[in-house]
């Protein structure tokens, strides 16, 4: 075992348990005895009492970390691949606690030590000489102190005047188009400067990358600054943008700061190939900066560590007036975490992170050049630590011209509608992959030309979530799956909306943002005058054709839309494929809304009809009571001598109850069901409209499904007429009947509006086993229809 210098470190594990167990028993006797005198009655419940044990503690820790049952899953994902590197780092935060507990000297001596140390390794691996580092928790804050140290620099009075000497001189920070969103107004913010002290600099339009600054464009802004009286402070220039991770020319910049005498502040992504044996020019040249911020937590997959900002200057009073540099121990410990991770992991360990990395990245790219209708923006073929993709369909049906003579790289379409479409479907993508491939760490990204697209960094994620080269493979795999069904869609829509529009039944919705066929609302027509009426009527109709397609055997999805913002009273229709048919679908959807509609009216219908029924049958059987009352006499109704008139005369009466016909819509008597013992069925009703929800289909075969080996769209064992439909549909039934062709929901209904009125009209109670001829046979046939 490895022995230790201080005993007292060697020693704190194995004794911490018992000196705590010996103070918090002192203090709980004296705790006791306060808290009988005087209790709180405002006091938390997790801190009432005498304190809660350890395993109470870290079980409700574990809990919040994980959460519900269902994100467990991806919660231990991630933290499976901590990793024995990531624990050094937590050790250092503990370690960082203890050791500030030490003498004044001794705390002095060591955090100068872990500090020289760390730095002088950062610089050495990061090939930025004779630099001073500062490590702050927020990436932003290293920015906002290196701000603070230029203008205590350029303004030599700002110590003693503060913002007078800003007045007389307004600064000026450049940044680029395409930095992180909010970083200027987070600057400003902080430095208690206003937003015309941030000027955004346009990335090129005509030549070089998109997501490059334009240099000349910059030129001429820094120029008219110093005409106007302004003073250029700093420029924030990027080796590896927020969004496409491109790189601007950072020699060309730091020729034009020297010019200007303007510091030069470079941060991204790619700065973490410094650390590799091979560095492009552009790269390299970061180098020569002023300052620059390493995010080693992502790069390296080290938790909790933080970030670092390298700078050279030679003050080191101004670099504690502008905060880069502390006079208080505790603020060098910050540095630990990484001194114990770097040493850890060592050169080979970094630089083989780094490397893995740029392996992954490569590998995606290899394989999008070989798909179609997808197209990539990065900014070197041979080497690119991020791959910008997306799914666009270059010869589209509507306009093939215009697309056809668009170059290989990504284009923004130039229709307003086609290119909403392509961000939605190119957002429903990167949400699918991500779900599909935890692993890999995609995510989707807005770009200001190109628009929604799906972006990898594995510098940023694949040290944390462990990607592999089999991930990339994976997510290659699931992409290829998802095209067909990208293009499929795209083509259909036009289609669908075009079959939606010619039904009159249908009103077609528009909905750019939704990632599917298209969107559909069954139009109710209603003489309501009440348009809060209509439209419960309207939701309630559009809520049960909702529930009616998804209980159908298709491969689609049927949806209410978004949570929020989407369309009230309608069917979002999801993705598809290639053998939908849209016509069979829009009119299964427009039949299915006819029918609920018209089961509606039925029921309204029936029920007023019944209301009516229930009155009049009400009138008739007071009128009968007072007919009875005439026919037995006075004497007949007083208790005792009517029941002994009765048993020397019995008075013989058939009782005369009423029975409502549904299908007459009349009020009928019930004696002639007295007379046959047997409860009449009427007169046949009329055969309600019901729709066909699906073409005859084979065995196994799904609703909504086309053959694509003819030309119109039907292979010969499915091209089945209408007729023939029909016919065999009548062959497996042929004992209905007419009236018995009534849907279950019809049936149900009138038969419990019928036992109601029954109820409510008989005189006596008339208990019936005999159920109508054929009903149940009916039911069953129906419902294997």
């Amino acid at each position: 075992s490895l022995k230790m210098v201080d005993p007292t470190l060697a020693e704190m594990g194995k004794n911490l348990n018992e000196a705590m167990k010996m103070l918090e028993d002192n203090q709980r006797k004296v705790e006791e005895e306060n808290e009988k005198k005087y209790a709180r009655k405002d006091i938390p419940g997790p801190l009432q009492g005498s304190g809660q044990d350890m395993v109470s503690i870290l079980q409700l820790v574990q809990n919040l970390m994980h959460g519900e049952e269902e994100e467990e899953t991806s919660q231990s994902y991630r933290l499976q691949n901590v990793g024995e590197q990531g624990h050094m780092a937590l050790l250092g935060h503990s370690l960082a606690a203890y050791i500030s507990v030490l003498d004044r000297e001794r705390l002095r001596k060591l955090t100068t030590r872990i500090l020289s140390d760390t730095t002088l390794w950062l610089c050495r691996l990061f090939r930025y000489e004779n630099g001073s580092a500062y490590y702050h928790e927020d990436d932003r804050e290293g920015l906002l102190k290196i701000c603070r140290l230029v203008i205590h620099t350029r303004y030599e009075d700002y110590t003693l005047e503060g913002f007078n000497v800003l007045y007389t001189k307004q600064p000026v920070i450049y940044i680029s188009s395409a930095a992180r969103a909010g970083l200027g107004q987070a600057l400003c913010n902080q430095l208690g400067l206003p937003l015309s002290c941030m000027c955004r600099v346009p990335c090129n339009t005509m030549f070089g990358s998109q997501h490059q600054m334009d240099v000349a464009l910059l030129d001429r802004l820094i120029k008219d600054d110093v005409e106007s009286g302004k003073l250029p402070l700093l420029l924030v220039a990027n080796a590896g943008t927020p969004g496409a991770g491109h790189t601007d020319k950072v020699g060309r910049l730091k020729e034009l700061c020297e010019q200007h005498k303007m510091w030069l502040h470079v941060e991204g992504v790619n700065l973490a190939t410094l650390a590799l044996g091979y560095v492009s020019s552009s790269v390299l040249a970061a180098t020569k900066c002023d300052s620059m911020t390493l995010t080693l937590g992502s790069w390296l997959g080290l938790p909790a560590v933080p970030a670092v900002t390298l700078y050279r200057h030679e003050d080191p009073s101004l670099s504690l007036a502008a905060g880069l540099t502390s006079s208080q121990p505790v603020e060098k410990l910050r540095a630990l975490p990484l001194w114990l991770s770097l040493q850890y992991l060592g050169h080979d360990g970094i630089v083989e992170r780094i490397k893995h990395a740029s392996q992954l990245s490569q590998r995606l790219l290899e394989n999008l050049k070989n798909l179609d209708f997808i197209k990539t923006s990065v900014e070197d073929e041979l080497s690119s630590p991020v791959v910008v993709f997306k799914f666009f369909q270059e010869y589209s049906n509507r306009d093939q011209t215009s697309h056809a003579a668009q170059a290989s790289t990504i284009q923004h379409p130039i229709i307003s509608n086609e290119g909403h479409i392509y961000d939605t479907f190119n957002q429903w993508l990167g949400e699918q992959l991500a779900q599909l491939v935890p692993a890999s760490g995609v995510d989707v990204v807005e770009l200001e030309d190109e628009g929604t697209c799906v972006r990898f960094s594995p510098l940023m994620t694949s040290a944390v979530l462990g990607t592999e080269i089999q991930d990339i493979d994976h997510l290659v795999d699931c992409l290829k799956m998802k095209i067909p069904v990208l293009t499929s869609t795209l083509q259909l829509r036009e289609e669908f909306e075009q079959e939606v529009r010619r039904t009159v039944s249908l009103l077609y919705i528009e909905d750019l943002g939704w990632p599917g066929l298209g969107v559909v609302r069954y139009n109710y027509h209603s003489d309501e005058k009440n348009d809060d009426k209509q439209e419960k009527e309207l939701e309630k109709i559009n809520t049960e054709l909702l529930k009616k397609l998804n209980e159908l055997e298709s491969d689609l999805t049927f949806s209410l839309g978004p949570e929020f913002g989407g369309q009230k009273n309608c069917v979002y229709i999801g993705m598809v494929t290639e053998d939908l048919d849209v016509s069979e679908l829009v009119e299964t959807i427009a039949a299915t809304g006819r029918e609920i509609e018209e089961n509606s009216r039925l029921l309204e219908n029936m029920t007023e009809v019944v209301r009516k029924g229930i009155q009049e049958a009400q009138l008739q059987l007071q009128k009968a009571n007072e007919e009875r009352l005439l026919e037995e006499g006075l004497l007949r109704q007083i208790p005792v001598v009517g029941s002994v008139l009765n048993w020397f005369s019995p008075f013989q009466a058939s009782p005369k109850g009423r029975t409502f016909n549904l299908t007459a819509g009349s009020l009928e008597s019930t004696e002639s069901m007295y007379v046959s013992k047997a409860q009449g069925t009427g007169s046949t009703p009329p055969p309600t409209p019901t729709s066909s929800l699906a073409k005859q289909r084979l065995p196994g075969q799904k609703a909504f499904k086309r053959s694509l080996r003819s030309s119109d769209g039907f292979s010969e064992t499915s091209s089945i007429s209408h007729c023939d439909d029909l016919d065999k549909v009548d062959q497996r039934a042929p004992n209905l009947s007419p009236g018995q062709e009534q849907g279950p929901l019809e049936r149900e209904r009138a038969e419990e509006q019928k036992e109601v009125v029954q109820a409510k009209t008989d005189t006596e109670d008339i208990h019936s086993d005999q159920s109508p001829p054929d009903c149940t046979q009916a039911e069953e046939q129906a419902s294997q229809r």
